[in-house]
């Protein structure tokens, strides 16, 4: 089932069960898809919806990093859960083991040498692991790690 679709579902579930916090989610997921779908000349695909998926949830994450970073750890741990809610929707994540090897299989296919090359070994790594979700900050940190100790 397409993801806008198992959205809309999710969404008119969420009102007969009357949960208010899910609701809420949902009809911020459908507005960021809505609103996503006015800049396409046609609908938003699978590949499109994990797109604004993907940057609903790093906007969840750095939210709930500033609610902590200013003491306000009752609207962090909302944002972490909208932030659950948004990640049930995306495929399930790669895990570290998988991004390490991903990052050293493609340390070796770009010929990294400095942190110049950083950019293209990010490029190599996500399409590596393309269809799985991945936290670019990690991946960011992991492959500025392994390009300093070379």
């Amino acid at each position: 089932m397409p993801i806008v679709d198992q959205i809309n579902r999710d969404l008119t579930e969420a009102m007969k069960a009357k949960e208010a916090e899910r609701l809420s989610a949902i009809r911020m997921i459908k507005t960021a898809l809505k609103l996503r779908e006015t800049d396409l000349p046609g609908e938003v695909d699978d590949a499109e919806a994990m797109k604004v998926l993907n940057t609903l949830l790093k906007q969840r994450r750095d939210a709930a990093e500033q609610f902590r970073a200013g003491n306000r750890e009752e609207l962090a741990q909302k944002e972490e859960r909208e932030a659950l809610i948004i990640q049930s929707y995306l495929p399930a994540s790669a895990s570290d083991e998988e991004i390490s090897r991903a990052v050293d299989e493609s340390l070796a296919e770009v010929a990294a040498s400095s942190m110049k090359d950083m950019g293209a070994v990010m490029k190599a790594v996500r399409a590596r692991l393309e269809g799985k979700t991945i936290d670019g900050k990690a991946l960011s940190d992991l492959v500025k790690a392994k390009l300093g100790t070379q």
